[in-house]
């Protein structure tokens, strides 16, 4: 399996707890279990969950600081999990470069996202990498 498979499954997971309105660690342990293989993925998959679960409330709010004239509230389920998988990578994973999770989250949004996703997660991102804190 390779990295972007990896953030991809993390999306996955983050879009499953969005929609059950439940983030917890079982969602993620139910869902991953038959999907990742490689060790070094799932120990990527295992920590972004982690530190996602453990810090939602700063990472939706970094979101949501470089939201221009939006509300958290209003992003579609599949941009904010891609926005989540990104934003946890950027502010708590030293050793991936912020123009990497950028560009894996905008690859995301060409594929799953609407028309309008790849900019619109670009600009957050960007905008997220020069505030973050």
């Amino acid at each position: 399996m390779s990295r972007r498979i990896a953030r991809e499954t993390v999306m996955q997971v983050f879009y499953q707890m969005e929609i059950q309105k439940s983030f917890d660690s079982q969602i993620a342990q139910n869902f991953v279990d038959g999907v990742i293989v490689d060790e070094k993925d799932r120990q990527y998959v295992d920590d972004i969950v982690k530190f996602f679960l453990q810090n939602k409330s700063i990472i939706d709010g970094n979101i949501s600081h470089n939201l221009k004239d939006w509300d958290i509230d209003r992003i579609s389920k599949v941009d904010l999990s891609i926005l989540r998988v990104a934003a946890t990578e950027i502010l708590f994973k030293e050793d991936i470069p912020e123009k990497v999770s950028i560009n894996e989250a905008v690859e995301l949004a060409k594929r799953y996202g609407s028309d309008d996703s790849p900019a619109f997660i670009n600009g957050v991102l960007d905008a997220l990498s020069k505030t973050k804190g």
